[in-house]
């Protein structure tokens, strides 16, 4: 079907979710193991639930301030400062409806057509078409993968930013590869985007699903509070809140009201109740988050041994987050093969395409599911690459 001609053609040239495309063919099917999507089998912790179910019977049901409840702001600034073990004052926390929405925002505030924007991949798609959608070029450096796993060339990054680079985005650790960007090359990078006078957006979801420490390395400990920096946080992954809808910014205090314009112009914010639902996700919720990691880890080292003991799988053991990005020997078309696995073994995994042209010949798999699901999964793939 043809669109409109009316259509701004930044909105028009975006492809679709090629994600969505693998789990619009099984979506429905009961006999299909959807592993496509970034989230846990687990439903939302009931205690979470519950301060949402409370927040609602008490009332809390109307709108809130832009940028936040006061409760959920100094609750957040609270938990950064003691996560990263430095003073985060509440001015620099707003509220959003997602952490997509935070970089949908982020973009808004900052980039405009003549700007380029420079990512690393592969990447989750949705990061880079923000960019686009707001006029911006999208420029890429991908990721290179060794014995020792993903690593970033830090040159060859610096190397893409001139004159109309306008923000650097990281997603450090990594959707779709679990790479984690090391706290000597953040501050390098951030040293050399002062220079320039180039923001850093950095996409931190995942920061606390690590697997060799608390948390992964942060540019907030390593920035000033007046830096050209904007950290992006969700309580989708570590509370297991992904349709609930609701992440936050760490930003310089400068850029609150903007980020509250901003929020007011697209959402208004997240629901009221939610937001209550959040206090308790961080106040009471840090035993839950440490147990999660432990089954993450031992569903990732099941699916490291699963796909790396075949002969046409290559792979590194992720060093974070709940992907095995994989790469097939033989495959060329992965969404081709995605859409294959769905139809004729019941596996439903994301194409490496999906994520850039440095993903072709991959696959993404979340291992965020019991061993018991997973094992099934792996024996189907099994069938399927002989």
């Amino acid at each position: 079907m043809s669109l409109p001609p009316f259509i701004r053609p930044e909105v028009a040239a975006i492809p679709d979710s090629l994600i969505r495309a693998v789990a619009n063919a099984g979506i429905g099917r009961t006999d299909v193991i959807p592993l496509w999507f970034g989230e846990p089998d687990l439903p939302t912790p009931r205690f979470i639930c519950d301060a949402a179910a409370a927040a609602m019977r008490a009332g809390e049901t109307k709108y809130t301030p832009s940028r936040g409840i006061p409760e959920l702001r100094r609750t957040i600034a609270d938990y950064m400062a003691r996560l990263y073990r430095v003073p985060v004052d509440v001015e620099r926390i707003t509220l959003s409806a997602s952490g997509m929405n935070a970089i949908m925002l982020a973009m808004q505030a900052l980039v405009g057509p003549g700007d380029n924007v420079v990512f690393t991949t592969p990447l989750w798609p949705n990061c880079m078409r923000t960019a686009m959608i707001m006029g911006a070029e999208a420029r890429t450096v991908a990721l290179e993968h060794g014995p020792q796993g993903w690593r970033l060339d830090l040159d060859r990054l610096i190397a893409r930013f001139d004159a109309s680079t306008r923000a650097v985005f990281l997603n450090s650790p990594g959707n779709p590869t679990g790479w984690t960007m090391p706290a000597a090359e953040q501050r390098v990078l951030l040293a050399e985007c002062r220079r320039r006078g180039i923001w850093i957006i950095a996409d931190e979801v995942y920061a606390r699903l690590v697997y060799d420490a608390e948390v992964a390395p942060s540019f907030v400990p390593l920035a000033e509070p007046e830096d050209r920096l904007i950290v992006i946080n969700s309580f989708s992954k570590s509370w297991r809140m992904t349709g609930w809808r609701m992440g936050w910014f760490t930003a310089p205090p400068a850029l609150g009201d903007t980020l509250a314009k901003l929020t007011e112009f697209n959402t208004a914010g997240p629901a009221t109740f939610v937001q209550h639902a959040g206090v308790a996700a961080i106040r009471d919720g840090e035993a839950e988050v440490k147990a999660q990691v432990e089954r993450l880890r031992i569903a990732r080292d099941l699916a490291f041994q699963r796909l790396a003991a075949h002969p046409r799988i290559r792979l590194s053991r992720p060093e974070a987050a709940f992907y095995a990005f994989f790469e097939v020997d033989g495959m060329t078309d992965s969404l081709a093969f995605a859409k294959e696995l769905v139809a004729k073994h019941g596996v439903g995994i994301a194409p490496g395409i999906a994520f850039g042209d440095a993903g072709e010949g991959h696959l993404r798999l979340c291992f965020a599911s019991s061993p018991e699901l997973l094992t099934q999964a792996f024996d189907r793939l099994e069938i399927a690459l002989r």
